[in-house]
């Protein structure tokens, strides 16, 4: 597949918008980044670290850990601080809070196993939504290759599954983000190869303006977008 318009319309798109929250700077930081787009992200989101974290968020500080840790930059205080809000086995009991808590932890290449061991214990129905589930597989994925043995390979694979018999029919998972999560999620289990209807329906559901999405949820989901189809690219077929 060629994604170089693709890229080039979406660099010009982003260049003309106004971004300054945390959850979209890191995003991009890290889109730009994969695809070589030369950007101001990184700066404009270091700058908004305050007293060893982000906005005193676990997701914020997670989300902007991981994105700067993949180019190379890691604030030992930030992972600290991180580290420090785990109470007991997990994030506030939560499993967003969690889930990005060990993405950052393992892009920093911490290994936190209890917080793993607290999502697979307490995954349910009630988590069983297929944003949820790539998030817990992504996070479970990254943290065993910080591991000797394929400890949480079988929970892995079993909602992988399960994420690609909800896939519609055209390819997607309904929503951009959504299926973003979902195809990232399925790269990083192994399934590569049963990816290309569901890197299509991303490319035909590109705007030809040079974005993704929709409404104020435009600049997120052409980040996510971004780094899709760079983890995709970097494949060899």
């Amino acid at each position: 597949m060629y994604f170089r318009p693709y890229i080039e319309k979406a660099s010009e798109w982003l260049k003309k918008q106004n971004i300054d929250n945390v959850k979209d700077l890191s995003r991009l930081t890290l889109a730009c980044d994969l695809w070589g787009i030369e950007n101001h992200y990184a700066a404009k989101l270091i700058y908004k670290k305050r007293n060893s974290s982000w906005n005193n968020s676990v997701r914020d500080t997670s989300r902007a850990c991981s994105s700067l840790a993949n180019i190379g930059i890691i604030f030992p205080d930030t992972e600290e601080w991180l580290l420090n809000q785990k109470t007991n086995d997990s994030w506030n009991k939560d499993v967003y809070n969690t889930a990005y808590a060990l993405i950052a932890l393992s892009d920093m290449d911490v290994s936190e196993n209890i917080g793993c061991n607290w999502i697979i214990e307490n995954y349910g129905s009630y988590w069983e939504h297929v944003g949820t589930t790539s998030l817990v597989i992504t996070a479970l994925v990254k943290q065993e290759k910080l591991l000797s043995s394929k400890h949480y390979q079988n929970f892995i694979q079993n909602r992988a599954e399960w994420i690609l018999s909800q896939s519609d029919k055209d390819g997607g998972w309904s929503y951009i983000s959504t299926s973003n999560l979902a195809i990232q999620a399925l790269m990083f289990a192994g399934y590569i190869n049963q990816l290309k209807p569901h890197i299509q329906w991303l490319l035909d559901n590109f705007n030809e303006n040079g974005y993704w999405g929709y409404n104020n949820k435009k600049v997120i989901a052409t980040a996510w977008s971004l780094m899709t189809l760079a983890m995709y690219n970097s494949y060899k077929f």
